[in-house]
């Protein structure tokens, strides 16, 4: 099999020449704005990690320097590409500075009185450090007294000590503001379905493929995620109300809280001494995602468009410049204005247009074809494109929330899985041979859509079918290379990358801040998961479980197949009772220990049936962490 990528062919071509008539490229504001106020980049090529692995490469996108797009990348996507590596540190307003092109999110630095405010940040802690260390070149070294967390998601908290540090927030020098609800939501959203996104992540975001014209380009909302030490430091105060004014370090700052928007617990910011608004992740340069395609729970876009609007309402009239935690700022009260109502129009218009036709009866594909675009004008502003969401995915997955993923037609009740579908399917058309010769011809005129839905076909009824994997590998190629959207780009050329070289191995696992995030009840909801129904449907059993560094209970049952608990209670005539600290389960978690090497050195002590509790252990499943994807997968 090739191991290379392909040119562009034709077809590509003549499609990513058509777009430079279908939007307005001579606008040039947004590239006035990405390098306003710019002061100074990071003096190095990389920041790395103590063991030396480079966690994020500067020069990585040199090859973004020139204007015209290469034929392998569409021309609205290498404009947004160019745009997002401008690098460095930059003054937003009066007191405030901003951390850009270190990560894929920003951080914010807010100089209070006598120290400084960092608002997220980024993803790890090596290049939060680096950030920091950019700004105290060119500015006072003042301590940090205050870190607020915008929203739960790992690229606005991860790289919190490389800021500050555990002891500082302990002994009352930093406090750490976050929105309600913000703990659970951080260590839940990637638990329960940790392997699974995880791995998606990787096509998402293109981190397995080579940085270049036939590769990764951009990830939407930045380059792409930094590979450094994610960590976390847990909130010294709450915001709860719906708007709360609190004064950090002489900055009076008012918090807008906007639950279940872009993530379940987020919040914007005014800091009305310099008129300036900080939406965090509710507004970006682009489309934002309903639904990622890493997976996620849906997003409600009727509520996060009502909180725009909410938003706008209340400080569009008041604000002279608004930035976020993605992308560059955006300067002047009309343009805010105009900003803010555009963003909050296209997520109404998503919500409401889709249950328009779903109304009418358009399954979820239907109605993706139908709605090719948002509506004139809107479909002209930069700051709406389909970037990192996109209409096609984000009016699937509107009909998900209300709908589910039954499209109602009752040949669709119990289809067949997709190996034996693909088996039956390919055998009906004449077998592989004669698929592959009308798929190889389709491949020339440029139906790439075609050719990938039917030769996917063939790679599932056969995925040692050398010549149908690298027909599949070309035309997800070329599909990548036609994308506006980064997201749907990288997922296209890891598949095809996938196809031709086969599945990189990746150590998976969770940050260690995390895993000590982890209440014991997320432990034993993820043991619930790990149980294999199959094993445990003939060994049923009753467990109590102690923390008594936390002083706490829980009685847990393995019935049909199933392992239930309850918080706070205990069974009367449990098979075993299980003693166990808190400190030694965060060890489980990372992986530094197994249940029953805590059972030998009595870390974990059992009273009554020890069988039962190992017998337990024995019947948890273990993920892979790299599982097929673009070819069957498997189980074991």
């Amino acid at each position: 099999m090739c191991d290379q990528s392909k040119p562009a062919q034709p077809a590509t071509i003549a499609c990513n020449h058509g777009w430079r008539d279908r939007l307005p490229f001579e606008d040039r504001t947004d590239f006035e704005n990405a390098r306003r106020g710019f002061i100074a980049t990071f003096d190095g090529d990389e920041v790395r990690r103590e063991d030396g692995r480079v966690v994020w490469d500067f020069r990585a996108y040199d090859f973004q320097e020139s204007e015209e797009a290469p034929d392998t990348v569409n021309p609205s996507l290498w404009r947004l590409a160019r745009l997002n590596n401008h690098t460095g540190l930059f003054q937003v307003c009066e007191r405030i500075y901003q951390v850009r092109g270190f990560d894929l999110s920003n951080m914010n630095i807010i100089e209070g009185d006598s120290g400084l405010i960092i608002m997220d940040p980024l993803v790890s802690a090596e290049v939060a450090k680096a950030g920091l260390e950019l700004y105290y070149q060119h500015r006072p070294q003042r301590p940090v007294v205050a870190v607020i967390y915008t929203h739960s998601h790992v690229d606005h908290f991860g790289g919190v000590k490389g800021v500050i540090s555990e002891e500082e927030v302990r002994s009352g020098k930093v406090r750490v503001y976050a929105p309600e609800g913000f703990m659970e939501e951080t260590v839940s959203e990637n638990v329960y379905a940790g392997p699974a996104m995880r791995r998606r992540a990787q096509y998402m975001y293109g981190g397995l493929l080579p940085k270049g014209p036939r590769g990764q380009v951009d990830a939407g909302l930045g380059k792409g995620t930094s590979r450094g030490t994610v960590t976390l430091i847990a909130p010294t105060d709450e915001i709860s109300e719906a708007f709360e004014t609190h004064t950090i370090d002489g900055v009076e700052i008012e918090f807008q809280l906007t639950p279940g928007t872009e993530a379940p617990a987020e919040m914007n910011l005014y800091f009305p001494q310099w008129r300036a608004l900080c939406v965090a992740e509710n507004a970006c340069q682009c489309m934002h995602n309903i639904l990622t395609i890493r997976g996620a729970l849906v997003r409600d876009p009727r509520i996060w468009s009502y909180y725009l609007g909410q938003t706008l309402a209340r400080y569009g009239e008041r604000s002279d410049v608004l930035f976020a935690q993605h992308h560059w700022p955006t300067w002047g009260a009309d343009n805010i204005r105009e900003y803010l109502a555009d963003q909050r129009d296209m997520y109404a218009f998503l919500n409401d247009e889709t249950l328009r036709l779903l109304n009418h009866g358009l399954t979820p594909m239907d109605i993706a074809e139908h709605i090719k675009s948002l509506p004139q004008p809107l479909a002209q502003r930069w700051h709406a494109r389909d970037y990192y969401g996109s209409v096609s995915h984000n009016v699937r997955a509107v009909y998900q929330r209300y709908m589910g993923f039954y499209d109602a037609n009752p040949a669709h009740l119990n289809p067949l899985p997709p190996v034996a579908s693909a088996r039956r399917t390919i055998e009906w058309m004449g077998g592989a041979e004669a698929v592959l010769e009308k798929a190889r011809a389709e491949f020339e005129r440029g139906e790439y859509r075609w050719v990938a839905e039917i030769v996917n076909q063939v790679v599932f009824a056969d995925p040692d079918n050398a010549a149908a994997r690298e027909l599949q590998a070309d035309t997800l190629e070329q599909l990548g290379y036609q994308c506006e959207n980064t997201t749907w780009r990288n997922a296209y050329l890891t598949g095809a990358q996938e196809l031709r070289k086969g599945v990189k191995r990746v150590p998976g696992g969770q940050a260690p801040d995390l895993v000590r995030a982890l209440t014991p009840a997320f432990f034993f909801s993820l043991l619930a998961i790990r149980l294999d129904s199959e094993k445990a449907a003939s060994q049923p059993m009753t467990l109590n479980w102690h923390f008594p560094d936390l002083d706490q209970d829980f009685a847990l049952t393995v019935r049909n197949g199933v392992l239930t608990y309850l918080e706070g209670h205990r069974h009367d005539n449990a098979d075993a009772s299980v003693t166990m600290g808190k400190a030694d389960l965060d060890q489980v978690g990372l992986g530094k220990l197994t249940l029953p090497q805590c059972m030998q050195d009595g870390r974990l002590a059992v009273a009554g049936d020890q069988a039962k509790v190992a017998a337990l252990f024995g019947m948890l499943d273990q993920f892979q962490s790299s599982f097929n994807i673009v070819t069957p997968a498997t189980l074991g």
